[in-house]
C-alpha cells in the first residue's frame, strides 16, 4: 500500500451515510491517509458533523462545493445516482482523473454519460466494510485502464478483500457479497429464533448463532478447506447434523438459494 495516498491524491466521498462511513474510516485508520486530503460531500448537518468530529475530514454540504480532487467515490444510493451524477458533472471545479461509484446496477456506461475524461470504475462492496471485513468487486469501463482500477482496488483492500472482475460479472458478484450479508443474518436470526423456541435463554441463543457463523468463516478462511470438507467434519453418519442437512435437501434449500439468488441478479439489471 506503500505511496497509495499520493497516488490517489486528494479523495472526495460523496454521500456520508454508513457506506461512505466505513470507506472514510478505512482510509484514515493506521494514519494510512491523511484526512486533511479527505473531503465528504453530506446534505445531512449531523452526519457531518459526526464525520469531521470523529475522523478529521473536511465535509461540505453539495457536491459543487468540494474543491478539485484526484478521486472521487460515489456512496450513493441507485435512486439518486444521476441527479447527484449531473451536479456534478456540472460543477467548474469537477476535474478528477478517477471516478468509481458502489451504486448498485448502475453501469460504467451510465457513468461515462455524465463522467468523461477521466477513468471510470464500478465497484460492489459490502457492509462488512464498516468493520474491517469487506468483501469488494472492482470492474473498470472498457476504456479505463487495469492500473486505474488496481488503484481503486488497493484501496477498497484497506477495508477487507477486493478483487477486479469483468463486469458483466458484477451483478452475479453483487447476488453472492453485495447482497450476502442479509442473506447470512437471515439463516443466523432464524437459527436464534429456534434455540430461544426450544428453551434457549434469548442472549445465550443469540450468542451461539453470532459465533458459530463467525467461527465457520474464519474455519474456511484459515484451514484453506472446502466448504464441503467443513460439512464433512461436522457430520457424523445418522448423527444430528445428518439428520438436519438431510432436512435441507429434503425441502430444497438448494433451489431456494438458486432462486434468491436469481431473484437478486434480475433486481440489479433492473436497477441498471
Amino acid at each position: 500500500m506503500e505511496g497509495l495516498q499520493e497516488r490517489l491524491g486528494k479523495i472526495a466521498i460523496i454521500g456520508g451515510g454508513q457506506m461512505g462511513e466505513a470507506i472514510v474510516a478505512g482510509l484514515v485508520s493506521g494514519a494510512l491517509f491523511d484526512a486533511e486530503k479527505i473531503y465528504v460531500a453530506e446534505p445531512f448537518e449531523n452526519r457531518r458533523e459526526l464525520l469531521s468530529s470523529q475522523y478529521g475530514v473536511t465535509c461540505v454540504e453539495e457536491g459543487y462545493q468540494l474543491p478539485t480532487v484526484e478521486t472521487v467515490i460515489l456512496a450513493v444510493k441507485p435512486q439518486v445516482f444521476t441527479d447527484v451524477a449531473a451536479g456534478l458533472a456540472a460543477a467548474e471545479s469537477f476535474q478528477p482523473k478517477r471516478v468509481a461509484s458502489i451504486a448498485a446496477g448502475v453501469s460504467t456506461l451510465v457513468m461515462s454519460r455524465y463522467f468523461t475524461g477521466c477513468a471510470v470504475i464500478r465497484v460492489m462492496p459490502n457492509i462488512n466494510l464498516c468493520v474491517s471485513a469487506g468483501m469488494s468487486v472492482v470492474a473498470p469501463a472498457e476504456d479505463t485502464s487495469t492500473s486505474e482500477a488496481e488503484l481503486i482496488r488497493e484501496l477498497f483492500s484497506l477495508m477487507g478483500e477486493a478483487v477486479i472482475l469483468d463486469e458483466s460479472l458484477i451483478d452475479a458478484a453483487t447476488a453472492v457479497n453485495g447482497s450476502g450479508p442479509a442473506y447470512y443474518a437471515l439463516f443466523t436470526e432464524e437459527l436464534a429464533k429456534s434455540g430461544i423456541d426450544a428453551g434457549l435463554p434469548e442472549d445465550i441463543a443469540w450468542l451461539l448463532a453470532r459465533q458459530t457463523i463467525i467461527g465457520t468463516g474464519r474455519y474456511l478462511e484459515l484451514k484453506d478447506v472446502t466448504p464441503a470438507d467443513l460439512r464433512a467434519a461436522v457430520t457424523s453418519p445418522n448423527g444430528t447434523t445428518q439428520a438436519a442437512l438431510d432436512c435441507f435437501t429434503a425441502q430444497h434449500l438448494d433451489l431456494v438459494i438458486r432462486n434468491a439468488f436469481a431473484a437478486c441478479v434480475r433486481r440489479a439489471k433492473e436497477l441498471g
